[in-house]
This record gives structure tokens, C-alpha cells and sequence, in this order.
């Protein structure tokens, strides 16, 4: 098999996991960066801090109107939600996601 066939694999198998979570609606920078603030979380509710999802490779490249539109946007359709009582723009994943 080709490798252009593994990618659609794995395109394919990574569409079916993302609809099986409901993410399948998010664009791919709000899917990045939710995946992002996810893996920078040692558990659901742990706070990350804007900052630290920016810096990370998946992100960066990211233009910054983008980054803060997909970043509100996920705030605003419950994916993320901002961590009580921190003056930083710090979040937390909801247990809800898993």
C-alpha cells in the first residue's frame, strides 16, 4: 500500500474518533487548539493557560486573529471554560468531553 492510502486511512479512522467525540464540527484550528489544552492538562479541569497553548507546535503558526477566534469560540460553545478566580487567560477542559 502506498502511503497516500495510509494517510486516508488515518484520516478516515481520525474523522470516525472525531464524530464519535462530537468534535467533528469544529474547525481545525478550534480542534487544535482543543487538542492542545487537552494534552497540556494532567487531568480534566486542570487549568491551562492561554499562553501555553500558543506556544505549542500545532498552534504556532496560527495568525493571532485566528487563534483568539477559534479560542472564543470554543469558550463559547462550552468546549473550554475559563478557570475561576485566575487574572491570567487561563481554561480548563470540561469533564464533560470525555
Amino acid at each position: 500500500m502506498d502511503k497516500f492510502n495510509y494517510i486516508l486511512q488515518l484520516k478516515t479512522l481520525l474523522l470516525s474518533m472525531e464524530r464519535e467525540l462530537g468534535l467533528d464540527d469544529l474547525s481545525g484550528p478550534e480542534l487544535d487548539i482543543l487538542l492542545v489544552a487537552r494534552s497540556l492538562t494532567s487531568r480534566l479541569g486542570g487549568v491551562v493557560t492561554s499562553n501555553e497553548i500558543r506556544n505549542h507546535d500545532l498552534v504556532k503558526s496560527f495568525a493571532p486573529a485566528t487563534y483568539h477566534r477559534a479560542l472564543r469560540n470554543l469558550v463559547e460553545r462550552g468546549f473550554l471554560k475559563r478557570a475561576a478566580g485566575s487574572k491570567a487567560k487561563s481554561y480548563i477542559v470540561p469533564d464533560a468531553l470525555e
